[in-house]
């Protein structure tokens, strides 16, 4: 009973701050899917003393208002105390529907710059609202769905269950529907009428592109760029004595009776041979830097807390160029013989080595930050910005083509504000990601510190916008201090600073310095000099 009081109390600002962010509310099913996405554990039922969500939140009056809808369902809506009566204020007035047209990036929004006289960022002029966004994982999977044939849309939940083993749930990425879904893929995917019904075809740009991925490995080898012989040679002698005996032994063991028979007394074990074209010694270059106060759409992929996160940058440039690295490296690695020529002898899985990992039959560009075991590694995904244990039976060298696009995380922290706390609550964190997933965000740059992007997020899809750091600090997790605190998740373990190159600095020959047209000079020539020090009274 000890334990359970101090539970319940953290447990009910966390059920609060989940329901106040679903203007909606929650049925008692889809509370338990979403408190176990955001907190990675399932709701402490057994551990309180209760046997279902609903006994649970009926002993939470003061939190909890159980309403029936109109088809017998029940629905969980929140009861604002008095430190989140503004946070529901503001949910309440989010619109239902945000389908306006979209705009192509969210530079071209109408947003003035703050002038000298104002000190506020939250004087910037409202924002158009935005449609959701579907991640770029979740939008190559519907391509790659469509791509060997067309799809009835009826048959469209069945197949994608089918192919990737679990239910395509287009709601959390905050879609009404599957035709809202289709109609922000319109450039490439196609809706045609037939009498079987809407019939869902991959648009032929993408398909011919798709074709002409599938060219013969021997092909697109001969396209490589050079390497430097001599560094390349070095690196190759220098591996060879380090490589793992047991499967070489094993092999010469079959071959024994071959060698004897037609060499002789020569037993050489053979020495794995590393393709010319696997990168080895490289670092992913990062992101040009983006201006300061310029307004940037931007995706929240992965979220450590307020001060730990890392986003992508909001366009179809560079939308499409993830996209189609990623069916590039699934074509050229799902062929056997083309994944087995790039398997990682044990002397190349190190620390520091960019290789790619299959997951979920998708690769991706990878760093192994540390060797658990003989089994298992750990590795930074680059594009995306979280560290994974997987298993190093996974790992391929990555082709030098590979290298090219720059890594597309960029560790960002949130500007002008540090936990009450000392350290971001469970609560905090919670509060933030449902403040940031699923949605495309207006972004406003501040400045970088140690590699680190400090930034405001806006949610523009309301009909004020709303300011993340303000929300936070108005439900009283976090204090707004008028300056970049450093954030101590990255002080810690800066992966990004660790195994990434900053823009500029990439040393290697060939490189094309990416062309990221996602800034925009200040409307306002004020904006220079303008100063944008947080008065604490007025947020």
């Amino acid at each position: 009973a000890s334990k359970q009081a101090p539970l319940m109390e953290v447990l009910k600002k966390e059920v609060r701050a989940m329901l106040i962010a679903a203007k909606g509310g929650l049925t008692p099913e889809q509370l338990e899917e979403q408190y176990t996405a955001m907190v990675c554990k399932p709701l402490p039922l057994h551990d309180l003393g209760f046997q279902s969500t609903l006994e649970l939140v009926t002993q939470m009056p003061e939190v909890v208002r159980i309403c029936p809808s109109k088809n017998g369902t029940l629905i969980l809506k929140a009861i604002a105390d008095d430190s989140t009566k503004g946070i529901a204020k503001l949910v309440a007035n989010q619109k239902v529907k945000t389908r306006k047209a979209s705009k192509k990036t969210a530079v071209k929004a109408n947003a003035t710059f703050p002038t000298k006289n104002s000190k506020n960022p939250q004087s910037f002029r409202t924002l158009s609202a935005r449609t959701p966004v579907l991640p770029a994982v979740v939008k190559a999977e519907l391509q790659d769905l469509l791509s060997s044939s067309p799809l009835l849309l009826v048959d469209l939940d069945k197949a994608f269950l089918r192919r990737f083993g679990r239910a395509f749930q287009y709601r959390q990425y905050g879609f009404l529907s599957m035709f809202e879904v289709l109609r922000s893929m319109s450039d490439s995917v196609v809706i045609e009428q037939t009498k079987a019904g809407s019939l869902l075809v991959l648009r032929k740009c993408l398909a011919s592109h798709i074709e002409k991925e599938e060219v013969p490995q021997a092909e697109e080898e001969e396209e490589m760029p050079p390497l430097e012989p001599i560094h390349e040679t070095e690196s190759f002698h220098q591996a060879a004595p380090l490589v793992d005996s047991e499967p070489v032994q094993t092999q010469a063991v079959d071959l024994g009776d071959h060698f004897k028979q037609h060499q002789g007394s020569e037993q050489f074990p053979p020495t794995p041979e590393i393709p010319p074209d696997a990168v080895q010694g490289r670092s992913l270059c990062s992101l040009p830097p983006l201006k300061r106060r310029c307004l940037v759409g931007v995706i929240v992929e992965f979220i450590v807390s307020p001060s730990q996160f890392y986003i992508h940058i909001c366009s179809a440039e560079a939308s499409y160029k993830l996209q189609d690295l990623m069916f590039e490296m699934r074509h050229v690695y799902s062929h056997k013989v083309a994944s087995d020529k790039y398997i990682m002898p044990e002397s190349a899985v190190r620390p520091g080595q960019l290789c790619c990992v299959m997951v979920c039959k998708w690769w991706y560009r990878v760093i192994i930050h540390r060797v658990i075991n003989d089994q298992e590694v750990e590795v930074f995904y680059a594009d995306y910005g979280h560290l994974q244990i997987v298993q190093k039976s996974w790992l391929r060298f990555l082709k030098w083509h590979y290298l090219k696009l720059p890594a597309q995380a960029i560790p960002c922290s949130l500007a002008w504000v540090k936990p009450v706390e000392g350290t971001w609550s469970s609560a905090a964190v919670l509060l933030f990601k449902h403040l940031c997933r699923f949605k495309e965000l207006v972004g406003i740059v501040d400045e970088y510190v140690d590699g680190v992007l400090y930034l405001f997020l806006c949610d523009t899809s309301t009909k004020e916008d709303v300011y993340v750091h303000s929300v936070l600090r108005d439900m009283g997790y976090a204090d707004v201090c008028g300056e970049n605190v450093p954030s101590q998740e990255f002080e810690e373990l800066n992966p990004s600073a660790l195994y990434v190159q900053p823009s500029g600095r990439q040393g290697n020959a060939g490189f094309v310095k990416p062309d990221l047209c996602l800034q925009q000079e200040s409307q306002d020539e004020d904006s220079e000099t303008a100063t944008m020090k947080l008065d604490g009274a007025e947020l």
